[in-house]
C-alpha cells in the first residue's frame, strides 16, 4: 500500500483493521528510522497483531514510507485539506490524532530522538506524533526506545526528561552501546529491533494473560 494515499481515509482505515491487538508505531527522526519497515515487518509476525505507523516529517528523510508494509500517516493527512477534504470540513469530523489514539491497544516509539524526547517532556504537542502522545490514554502501554548521539545521550538534559516519561507511566526500552553512524562509540543506539519486537510481545501476552491491569504492572 502507498504511505500517504489521497484516496482512502485515514479514518476508514482504521475501520478496516483487524488482529486482536493493536500497535500503533512512532518514528522520529533519527537514523535510525531507517529500521522501521524491519520493524513494522517482525510485529506483523505477532499472533493477531495489527500495526500502524505515525511519522514525523523528519523521520522521513531516513527511510521511504511506501517500504513500510502498513498504513504510514503523517502530519499531512490531519493538516492538508487536499489529501483528506472530509477531514476538518466541519466541527462533528473526526480528529485524526483522536482517532488513532483511540484505535491503538500499544504505542511503541522507534526510534525517539532528542528532540521529540523533549517536546514529551514538556508536554509540546505540534505535530500528529506528539498530539498522539499528548492525547494517549495512560492506562495503555507507551514504550519508547531513545535514539541519538552519544554526546546527546550524556547531556544532563537527557537523564531528567527520561525521567519525566517514566513518571507518566511511559516504559523505557534503553538505548545501547555501539559504533554510531557518525563515528562515535558509545551508549546512544536505538535498542535491537529483536529487542524491542520481543518487549511489544510481553506486553501483549501480560494483557491477554491480565485484561484488567493497565500500563506499567507488565514488565
Amino acid at each position: 500500500m502507498q504511505a500517504e494515499s489521497p484516496v482512502t481515509s485515514p479514518t476508514f482505515d482504521l475501520l478496516d483493521s483487524c488482529g486482536k491487538c493493536r500497535v500503533l508505531v512512532g518514528v522520529t527522526g533519527s537514523v535510525a528510522a531507517l529500521k522501521v519497515p524491519l520493524l513494522v515487518s517482525q510485529l506483523l509476525e505477532l499472533p493477531g497483531v495489527d500495526v500502524r505507523v505515525v511519522t514525523t516529517e523528519h523521520a522521513k528523510h531516513f527511510y521511504n514510507p511506501a517500504d513500510v508494509a502498513v498504513r504510514v500517516y503523517s502530519d499531512t493527512h490531519e493538516w492538508e485539506v487536499g489529501y483528506q477534504t472530509e477531514l476538518w470540513s466541519q466541527r462533528s469530523d473526526p480528529v485524526l490524532h483522536i482517532e488513532l489514539r483511540r484505535w491503538a491497544d500499544l504505542l511503541v516509539i522507534a526510534p525517539l530522538d532528542a528532540n521529540t524526547l523533549g517536546k514529551i517532556a514538556s508536554g509540546i504537542c505540534d505535530n500528529l506524533l506528539t498530539c498522539v502522545v499528548r492525547a494517549w490514554d495512560t492506562s495503555r502501554p507507551l514504550l519508547f526506545c531513545p535514539a541519538m548521539n552519544t554526546a546527546m545521550w550524556h547531556h544532563p538534559i537527557t537523564s531528567r526528561q527520561v525521567d519525566i516519561l517514566k513518571e507518566f507511566g511511559y516504559v523505557e526500552i534503553p538505548c545501547i552501546t555501539k559504533e554510531l553512524v557518525c563515528g562515535d562509540q558509545g551508549k546512544g543506539a536505538m535498542a535491537e529491533v529483536s529487542t524491542i519486537v520481543d518487549v511489544v510481545n510481553q506486553f501483549i501476552q501480560k494483557a491477554a494473560e491480565s485484561p484488567q491491569e493497565g500500563a506499567g504492572q507488565v514488565l
